[in-house]
This record gives C-alpha cells, sequence and structure tokens, in this order.
C-alpha cells in the first residue's frame, strides 16, 4: 500500500487506523473519510473528506482524486444498532461495500473489507469454529457480513479484484467510545471500573466470545495487506482472534489490579440472544499459515493498558481515589 482510502475514520476501529496508516505510510498518503463532520483529534493530521459510502460516484471520485492504491472500507453498522434498524443496515452494509467493491475494480485498487464472528450462525461448531464451515447468521448484521465474504468472493473470481478480509472478533479500545457492537460490554468494562469500581453486563456470566485489543487488529490489517498474494488461500474473510473470555474473566482480569471491583449482572435479552449465536472459541490456524498472523495481547496484558490509559484520561482530581 501507497496511497490509501480510509472510510468510517471516525468509527472505533477507524479512529485508530487512521493514526496507525499515517504513521506508516505517511500523512499526505491516508484520505481519512467519514458521513460526520465533526472529525476527532485522531482523524486529523491528514487530509479528510466528508463521504455517504452509499453514494458509488461520491465514492469512486474521492479515490481516483487522491490517487489511491488500496482501500480500506470499515464503514459500517454494528450488531445491536443494525437489529434496531435492520433496513438501514442492509443498505449501508452491503450498499457501501457493493459500492468499494466496484471502486476498487474499476481502479485497480486492493481493498480491505472486515467481515465479523457475527457471520456464523448458531448451527456453526461452538468450539474451535473452523476457517470454512456453515455460515447461516440469524441477525442482520451476520447476514449483511455473510452475504458481503461472498460477494467479496465473487469480485476477486470474476474481476480479479485483489479484496482481503478478516472475520473480526469482538474490538476493545480505549480511543473512540463504542459503537453499537454486543461485544462492546468488555470496553465498557474498562472504563466503569476506572470511574466507579463496578459494572453491570448487559451479557450474562458464561458467555464467551472471541476478543482482540484494537492494536493487533489493526496490525492484522496492515500484515493481511502486505502479504505475498500467492500465499493468500482465500480471500473473503480469515478467522482472527486472540483470546475467548466472558464477562467474569475480563473481571478477574481487572481485580488485579483492582481488587474492590464490582461485577454485576442485567441481561440484555436483544444483545444476549445475539452472543448467543456467535461461536465461544474460532480457530485463527489458517491466518497464522498464509500470512503470519499474530496477536501480541492476550487478556492481562490487555486489561493493564486499557486501565493505564484510561486512568490517564481522567482529570487530575478524580486519580488520587484510584490506585493502579
Amino acid at each position: 500500500m501507497k496511497r490509501i482510502l480510509l472510510t468510517g475514520a471516525l468509527g472505533q476501529i477507524g479512529s485508530e487506523m487512521a493514526v496507525k496508516l499515517r504513521e506508516l505510510y505517511g500523512d499526505d498518503a491516508v484520505l481519512a473519510t467519514d458521513i460526520r463532520e465533526d472529525r476527532s483529534e485522531a482523524a486529523q493530521g491528514g487530509p479528510f473528506r466528508l463521504l455517504d459510502v452509499t453514494d458509488g460516484r461520491a465514492f469512486h471520485d474521492a479515490a481516483r482524486s487522491h490517487r489511491v492504491d488500496a482501500v480500506i472500507h470499515l464503514a459500517a453498522l454494528l450488531s445491536a444498532t443494525a437489529e434496531a434498524k435492520p433496513m438501514f443496515a442492509w443498505q449501508l452494509n452491503m450498499g457501501g461495500l457493493l459500492n468499494a467493491l466496484e471502486t476498487a475494480r474499476e481502479l485497480g485498487c486492493q481493498l480491505f473489507a472486515p467481515s465479523s464472528i457475527a457471520a456464523f450462525g448458531p448451527d456453526a461448531p461452538r468450539q474451535g469454529t473452523p476457517q470454512d464451515t456453515s455460515l447461516r447468521p440469524v441477525t442482520m448484521y451476520g447476514i449483511s457480513k455473510a452475504a458481503g465474504e461472498q460477494l467479496c468472493e465473487y469480485y476477486y473470481r470474476k474481476y480479479d479484484v485483489d479484496v482481503r478480509g478478516l472475520r473480526f472478533p469482538g474490538l476493545v479500545s480505549h480511543t473512540a467510545p463504542p459503537g453499537g457492537g454486543t461485544t462492546d460490554y468488555a470496553v465498557e468494562m474498562y472504563d466503569y471500573a476506572i470511574k466507579c469500581g463496578r459494572y453491570t453486563s448487559y451479557i450474562g456470566k458464561g458467555t464467551f466470545l472471541d476478543m482482540m485489543y484494537m492494536p493487533d487488529a489493526i496490525a492484522s490489517v496492515v500484515s493481511l495487506m502486505e502479504a505475498d498474494a500467492s500465499r493468500l488461500k482465500r480471500r473473503s474473510a480469515y478467522n482472527v482472534t486472540a483470546m475467548s473470555v466472558d464477562p467474569e474473566a475480563i473481571a478477574a482480569s481487572i481485580r488485579r489490579r483492582l481488587p474492590e471491583f464490582e461485577l454485576r449482572f442485567d441481561i440484555d435479552p436483544l444483545r444476549q440472544a445475539i452472543a448467543d449465536g456467535w461461536p465461544d472459541a474460532i480457530d485463527a490456524s489458517a491466518a497464522y499459515k498464509e500470512w503470519d498472523f499474530q496477536p501480541v495481547y492476550d487478556l492481562d496484558r490487555t486489561t493493564d493498558e486499557m486501565l493505564a490509559t484510561l486512568y490517564r484520561k481522567l482529570p487530575d482530581g478524580e486519580k488520587g481515589a484510584i490506585l493502579l
């Protein structure tokens, strides 16, 4: 990658992705885009452009004007929000992806298009969920991701578009606020642990889900996009994960630093139902073998960095009550 168009640059992944890409490729090389006008600090430091990804002509024009050779397409509606707005989720997730694919086809660009563990359905194996298995999701978000994987594979086979993708697990980040995902409870738990010492989880105890710390997620995108194409045996989406955890496991990790932290439960039926349809732990061996995927953050290291960073963000007057 040399010149990059990034969509969804103000989102949970995009806000950190923009910073990392500019660090690696140069500020001017990365055109950050989003539909929102307010620019977070993370999106500053280089070119920025308003972009509605459902507008195919605007998408094409933004990529062409910046002379990009790679598009990293992150704009999407996440799982819980998508269930509340299913028609909008389909229009944004699938319409935006189709415009990204057409832009990549017309301009000869690389394209990164993320999928999700939501693409698996309740009938997929819950433990060691393989790379290639049944994709029969029962949520609009999952349906859009499973369909998106097939669409990416189609563009690769029919038009030779160099499209690459990952099935992201839950992503833990301290930079941007949660964006309506089912696994966002993990991000909230760290924030509440620092601010008030207690958290009420909307996901039940014993609900194991795959997670990954954001720096590992961003590194995996860059590694995949820079990988030798001859090594890649699939194009639509690789399983990636760093840990399989439930709320109690995260709470136990937090108590290593904050022994008085309290975890309570008040189950949200919608998000619990979504989580119950996802795997407990997926198999990422194909990513290890084909492009050297290697996460570096386990649960405790993630916890230590999240708590330390969130602590530094507290107003000075609130820090004295917390010992880390």
